[in-house]
C-alpha cells in the first residue's frame, strides 16, 4: 500500500459513529453546560467524515484517469481541512484572551450551521476569508488552493489549458482531455500534504487545544455565567 492507500484505509477505521451528549457532560458538567464545546466536537468529527469522503473519491478518480474531478474534489478537501485550522485558531485565540467566549460560542454556530442559501439563519463565512488566515500558520495553502480552484472554473485554465493544445508550426489548435498529462504526476503529493497536515491538526493539535480550553472554561465559568 502506498501513503494514501494507508492512510485511507486507516481514517476508516477510526471515523467517530456518535458523540452522546451524555457522555460529554460527564467527562465535565461544568464545560458542556455551554453548547460551543458540543459544536467544536461535532465540528472536528464533521471535518473528518468530510475530508475521508472527498478524498477516498479525488483518489478514486485519480487511478481512473479522470484528473479533473480528481481536482476539483481535492480542491474541496483542502476547504475543508481550512476549516479544522481555523477552529483551532479560533480555540487558541479564546486562551490566549484575544477572543471572547461568547464571541467563539457564535463563531462556532457560524462554521457549523453556516450556509448560503438561507436555510439556516447563519450566513456561512467565505471559505477564502477562512484560508487567508490558515495561510498564516501554513504558508502556501492559500496558493495551492487558488491553483486548484483554476481547475474548477471554466477560464483560461479550466477551458483552454485543460482540453487544447497549440500547434504554432502549423497554425493549429489539437483539443484532448488533458488533465491527467499536466497534473497527475502532482496529484498524489498535494492529497499527502492535505492529509498530513489534517492529521496533525486533529490528532495533536486539537486534543491539546481542548484539554486546555476545558481548564480554561472551569477556571472562568463563574465569569462566563455573569456575562452571558
Amino acid at each position: 500500500m502506498n501513503f494514501v492507500d494507508q492512510t485511507l484505509a486507516n481514517w476508516r477505521g477510526a471515523l467517530l459513529s456518535s458523540i452522546p451528549v451524555g457522555g460529554l457532560l460527564s467527562r465535565n458538567p461544568v464545560v458542556y453546560k455551554w453548547k460551543a464545546n458540543l459544536r467544536v466536537w461535532m465540528l472536528r468529527e464533521a471535518v473528518f467524515w468530510r475530508l475521508h469522503d472527498l478524498l477516498t473519491q479525488s483518489y478514486a478518480l485519480h487511478q481512473q484517469g479522470h484528473g479533473l474531478g480528481a481536482q476539483i474534489l481535492l480542491r474541496s478537501a483542502f476547504e475543508s481541512l481550512s476549516t479544522l485550522i481555523y477552529l483551532n485558531q479560533l480555540m487558541q485565540q479564546v486562551l490566549d484572551g484575544k477572543l471572547n467566549f461568547h464571541a467563539f460560542g457564535e463563531k462556532t454556530s457560524v462554521l457549523l450551521l453556516g450556509s448560503r442559501d438561507g436555510s439556516t439563519k447563519h450566513r456561512s463565512i467565505n471559505i477564502v476569508t477562512i484560508l487567508q488566515k490558515c495561510d498564516r500558520r501554513y504558508p502556501g495553502i492559500e496558493k495551492l488552493y487558488a491553483a486548484l480552484s483554476e481547475s474548477a472554473h471554466p477560464n483560461y485554465e479550466g477551458m483552454v489549458v485543460g482540453y487544447s493544445k497549440i500547434d504554432h508550426d502549423e497554425y493549429e489548435t489539437h483539443f484532448s482531455n488533458r488533465w491527467m498529462e499536466l497534473y497527475g504526476d502532482r496529484h498524489l503529493g498535494a492529497m499527502e500534504l492535505c492529509m498530513s497536515t489534517f492529521h496533525h491538526e486533529y490528532n495533536d493539535v486539537w486534543p491539546a487545544l481542548m484539554d486546555e480550553l476545558e481548564g480554561w472554561i472551569e477556571a472562568n465559568d463563574s465569569e462566563l455565567e455573569a456575562t452571558k
